[in-house]
């Protein structure tokens, strides 16, 4: 997500830098104090956004039969079949309006729902149309996520399911304090939980940069972003569980944020076959989040998207030393992705 080099600003401004200098080492860093993992080893859970389909919307570009292009038809099964064989749980988070064309609910997306659920997978809510809270406010905020309610209820219900999880669009979760609550208890009041997450990245950037490269064809290019892909989202996860035992004494059990795209249905083995290597386990989210820390409070305010752990660290009164030293993307990803400077 972006902001994670900003954050320490909003801590200590002038201080970033050094921050990220005193990070850098630990950072790339592939190894952590196993002392610090606790008996039940190193555990993550994950979840993907923007369901049934990232480059699904009410606007995308409509094949001659349906109302899936085949190229996207044909990512999201593979991205599922790599759930499935790696024997992973995995929630996806819905934008109900992605279900959507001309204002109806179109079969052939709404299939794509049913086969998530088909092969026991969990789905969760991420309002209708992907809203800011901090953009619209309270009330139309609201009205989104009851939006996306209506569609998720009908698709679980008949498998004797209730949707439970709720995921803020990037993930702002409130501008004061009296909306952050207000919002939280409208979500538990229709029967939704805060699906928090602690491993932000940047995987929409490479993602758009993998786009870019299956349209023209450049399968040099995708076979580079895939082997750079990977290692890089390692980083990531290995940087949040340093600062999770930094922060709590201990290798929090983490929880994950993908996107669902090509570039995640094409590395999604590699990904796990790697952090399995590292002594992973899969978790759903519900485990995951029985660890007392995700009893914490969020008192965070500004509209950076960031991991939870940060969060945590801010209201614990953590010095600037604590932030900074994210891994990012290499600038030629973010170039190709057609990104401006600053994107992260």
């Amino acid at each position: 997500m972006k902001g994670l080099l900003r954050l320490a600003c909003i801590v200590f401004a002038c201080l970033l830098p050094a921050a990220a200098a005193l990070a850098q080492a630990e950072s790339t860093s592939t190894t952590t104090d196993t002392a610090a993992v606790r008996a039940e080893g190193r555990r993550i859970a994950i979840t993907f956004d923007d369901l049934p389909w990232a480059s699904l919307d009410p606007n995308t570009s409509l094949p001659v039969h349906g109302t899936v292009p085949p190229r996207s038809a044909a990512e999201s099964a593979r991205l599922l079949r790599a759930i499935k064989d790696a024997g992973t749980p995995a929630i996806g988070f819905v934008n109900s309006a992605r279900l959507l064309v001309h204002g109806q609910p179109q079969p052939d997306r709404v299939a794509m729902l049913d086969a998530w659920l088909d092969a026991g997978l969990e789905l969760g809510n991420h309002t209708a149309t992907h809203t800011d809270l901090h953009a619209v406010g309270v009330q139309a905020f609201e009205d989104d996520v009851l939006a996306c309610d209506e569609a998720l209820q009908p698709l679980l219900s008949k498998r004797g399911l209730q949707p439970q999880w709720f995921r803020h669009p990037y993930l702002r979760t409130g501008r004061t304090l009296e909306e952050k609550a207000a919002t939280k208890t409208f979500l538990s009041e229709h029967g939704y939980r805060i699906a928090p997450v602690t491993v932000t990245n940047s995987d929409w950037i490479w993602a758009a940069a993998y786009a870019k490269a299956l349209d023209s064809g450049d399968t040099a290019m995708q076979a580079e972003l895939r082997s750079q892909y990977v290692p890089y989202l390692l980083r990531m996860i290995n940087y949040f569980e340093r600062r999770s035992i930094k922060l709590l004494g201990y290798a929090l059990p983490q929880v994950m944020l993908l996107h669902a795209n090509a570039l995640n249905a094409d590395t999604y083995p590699e990904l796990v076959s790697e952090l399995r290597a590292r002594g992973y386990s899969f978790v759903g989210i519900d485990e995951a989040m029985r660890d007392p820390a995700y009893r914490r409070a969020d008192e965070f305010t500004n509209a950076i998207g960031t991991s939870w752990i940060h969060r945590w660290a801010i209201a614990a009164g953590r010095s600037w030393k604590f932030y900074g030293g994210a891994p990012t993307s290499p600038k030629w990803v973010i170039d190709l992705a057609g990104m401006p400077a600053g994107s992260e």
